[in-house]
């Protein structure tokens, strides 16, 4: 246990009791829904900051009005009980305002993902049959590139100032400012009614839209409250993309339940980010993907340890990074999850073992089954036995997660929402696993279990492959290669190479002046058995990363070992001289003919 998890802070165990004492209360009223309940705080926390950025500081009291104006605006247009407005800014307070005011009334909020253009937001925007979009002012030549694509007819709104000529929904919303009407009991919406659709690439295929009630939007604000253990003097620093679950619900939500604030970035910046902690006096603070690893690859900044955190909650901060991350920055408390928007399950590591992405308390078991069984790799199924039954995985054994699903309680976590599209939430379902009639979430994630009920991540299992008859994790070999001196980033994929069956290993890596090439194959004959060592290797300049600091792995794949313009170097791991040899043109002639032994 890192230094410092417990202490002032508590026990794990009580982080987990106050998480149960959070929920427990959801459900007694049907209709208190997290608008509804933000809007009933109101009057305690009045002039409290809630929402904060350089510009702007909303109030407790100033986001009940905005809620109340938002809905109204939405009655006005007609918008019934699941009706769906699209929702495309960048993080601001306002964000949050407009999807509070519009679930508010029933409305189904639909959060696009800001990265998206052309064919992509179109098929994002068609899936969910909005009446109405709202769009951002920045982001309306994103919006213009999809609207030719688009299938169904919407209504589009700017807010901000624009060239175009969309109607401003801040005007007509801000007109009404000094105004805010009650809401009517008829169009507040209960807790089992859907609040948003948040998107999910899943492991293959394009963005899915997934369901989430209000019944989910609260258990998870509540939860993270009690995890966190979040206080009305606290304040969160988000600049995670609001569109996903994790900075727009999450880090938002978890906050406003208790009083507490949070400051509002547009995007993560390295440079910056331990400025803002200091000067605004955050508490905690939200990461994702390699958020962390970015800040321990800067170089050192005079405030990295003068901060007043209490505790940073997350997930994806690696083992081989997180005690130096810890320990630079001295974060007394790390608080590593794993959950997913759509799953039926969640894992914690409130504990802070590195490199753990949860446990399940044999106190809670009962309430949350979660099972890693053997995959096939070839099916891209769960294998089974003889008796057509899954097969649970021994201990240290990877395999793919899966989570129960409940019975008919409707206020049940482990309940399965499933997305817009019927198929794609039925190939999310695996039945008949351990006994004839029982239903299990597939998380299509690979991970293994330790004899101490601690899970790992392994890999996606849409990013293992096989190469030699062998599996390859693309997660053991990005880790391996990441502990190597003058590696600064690495991503993994599997890639196709002619007269050869499955998918070569590949590695894009930056690098730093340090950086050795030999010793680097060295390196991974002694971690790596020979069939996971990447055939090849691209130097880069820099790895283009999504919203959530994902490398853009499918891009990479599709690029191959193709040597590169602009002066990347791509390296061929030559078994012959037992070195990484530059794919020349030659050289790479002989690879599409078959000619150079693998």
């Amino acid at each position: 246990m890192a230094v410092g998890q417990q202490g002032k802070f508590g026990s794990a165990a009580e982080a987990w009791l106050r998480a149960l004492e959070r929920i427990k209360p959801i459900g007694d009223d049907a209709r208190l829904t997290l608008p509804a309940l933000i809007e009933a705080l109101a009057p305690t926390f009045d002039s409290t900051p809630a929402l904060l950025t350089d510009q702007e500081c909303l109030t407790y009291s100033d986001i009940a009005d905005r809620i109340n104006q938002y809905a109204n605006w939405a009655v006005t247009q007609d918008l019934a009980r699941g009706d769906v407005v699209g929702l495309l800014m960048q993080n601001c307070p306002e964000y949050m305002m407009i999807w509070l005011g519009l679930s508010r009334v029933g409305v189904i909020v639909a959060l696009l993902n800001v990265g998206l253009t052309g064919t992509s937001l179109a098929h994002s925007i068609d899936i969910v049959v909005p009446r109405h979009l709202i769009v951002g002012s920045g982001l309306v030549d994103n919006l213009l590139t999809a609207i030719p694509h688009l299938s169904g007819s919407v209504r589009f709104w700017v807010h901000g100032q624009t060239h175009h000529n969309f109607p401003r929904i801040d005007q007509i919303v801000y007109a009404d400012i000094n105004a805010p009407r009650p809401i009517s009991a008829d169009h507040a919406p209960t807790l089992a009614d859907q609040a948003l659709y948040i998107y999910t690439s899943g492991t293959t295929g394009l963005p899915k839209a997934a369901n989430v009630s209000h019944l989910r939007v609260m258990q998870w604000s509540h939860w993270f409250a009690g995890m966190m253990d979040t206080r009305a003097g606290d304040r969160m620093y988000n600049c995670l993309p609001m569109y996903h679950a994790t900075g727009g619900v999450v880090a938002t939500g978890a906050m406003l339940v208790s009083g507490g604030s949070v400051l509002i970035r547009p995007q993560f910046s390295a440079s910056q980010f331990w400025s803002d902690v200091v000067e605004w006096d955050c508490s905690l603070f939200q990461y994702i993907g390699e958020l962390c690893r970015y800040l321990l690859n800067s170089a050192p900044h005079p405030h990295e340890t003068n901060h007043t955190l209490r505790l940073c909650c997350g997930n994806g901060l690696s083992a081989n990074i997180w005690e130096k991350f810890q320990q630079r920055f001295r974060i007394p408390r790390i608080l590593e999850f794993y959950a997913a928007t759509e799953a039926t399950f969640s894992l914690y590591n409130c504990e802070g073992k590195p490199g753990a992405i949860g446990r399940i308390p044999p106190f809670l078991a009962y309430r949350s089954q979660v099972a890693v069984v053997r995959f096939d790799i070839n099916t891209g199924e769960p294998a089974r036995g003889d008796d057509g039954f899954c097969i649970r995985c021994a201990e240290g054994e990877a395999g793919e997660a899966l989570g129960e699903l409940a019975g008919n309680d409707p206020f049940s976590g482990s309940r399965f929402e499933g997305y817009t599209d019927r198929n794609a939430s039925s190939r999310k379902l695996l039945r008949d696993v351990f006994a004839e009639g029982d239903t299990w979430f597939r998380t299509g994630d690979l991970m293994r279990k330790d004899k101490s009920g601690y899970f790992y991540f392994v890999d996606r299992i849409g990013d293992t492959f096989r190469w030699k008859g062998e599996n390859v994790s693309t997660g053991e070999v990005t880790a391996v290669i990441l502990g190597f001196p003058g590696v600064s980033e690495a991503v993994v994929y599997g890639v196709t190479v002619p007269e050869a069956e499955g998918r070569a290993g590949m590695a894009a890596i930056t690098v730093e002046p340090n950086f050795d090439v030999a010793a680097l194959r060295s390196h991974l004959s002694l971690h790596l058995p020979e069939y996971a060592h990447p055939l090849f290797l691209r130097i880069c300049e820099n790895i283009e990363k999504t919203a959530t600091f994902r490398p853009k792995k499918y891009d990479l794949a599709l690029e191959g070992y193709e040597p590169a313009a602009g002066g990347e170097i791509v390296y061929f791991n030559d078994r012959s001289v037992h070195a990484f040899v530059p794919l020349d043109v030659p050289l790479l002639e002989q690879l599409r003919l078959g000619l150079v032994p693998l």
